[in-house]
């Protein structure tokens, strides 16, 4: 789970976690996040692709340390994931807060690569006798299925009924 605050990408995890430790202790980093759109099927198997947008970001972290940008970042974390979630859930207790760290990752720069369109044959392999074009590839969320242990009567709030990504 990533959230951005500000010019920031914000982490968390366990105080063990090796990539958490590399990044409180002020070394450089990358993140990369690749999102697909759609499996290119072109004549031939060397011009075959797919379509995406990717971005890689490059900064320095900082552990975020008062429990109060903790807090915040959690928040930011919670809401990335569904809006509303962040006041219908239970808050973190000052044990959940102390077994966890969360780092900033201020964006020095970035990289930016996209791929849209149909495939690109040889001029040749046009007139072959072969499906060629592009499957759509979409993520979307399905109706919210209730945990096994439950309490009756408790209904998915509206904020999950009526969940959709922005793309």
């Amino acid at each position: 789970i990533h959230a951005r605050m500000g010019d920031e990408l914000i982490l968390h995890g366990a105080k063990a976690s090796r990539l958490l430790k590399h990044i409180e202790a002020g070394h450089p980093v990358s993140v990369a996040i690749t999102l697909l759109d759609g499996l290119v099927m072109a004549r031939s198997v060397f011009h075959s692709s797919m379509n995406y947008r990717s971005a890689v970001l490059f900064g320095t972290g900082r552990v975020l340390a008062s429990d109060g940008e903790k807090l915040a970042a959690l928040e930011a974390l919670t809401e990335h994931l569904a809006r509303g979630r962040w006041q219908d859930a239970r808050q973190p207790t000052a044990l959940e807060l102390n077994a966890t760290t969360v780092v900033a990752i201020a964006i020095d720069s970035a990289s930016a690569k996209v791929r849209v369109g149909p495939p690109n044959d040889d001029a040749e392999d046009y007139a072959l006798p072969i499906w060629a074009g592009v499957l759509p590839v979409q993520q979307q969320a399905g109706a919210p299925l209730p945990d096994p242990k439950l309490a009756s009567g408790i209904a998915a709030p509206e904020y999950l009924v009526d969940y959709r990504r922005q793309r």
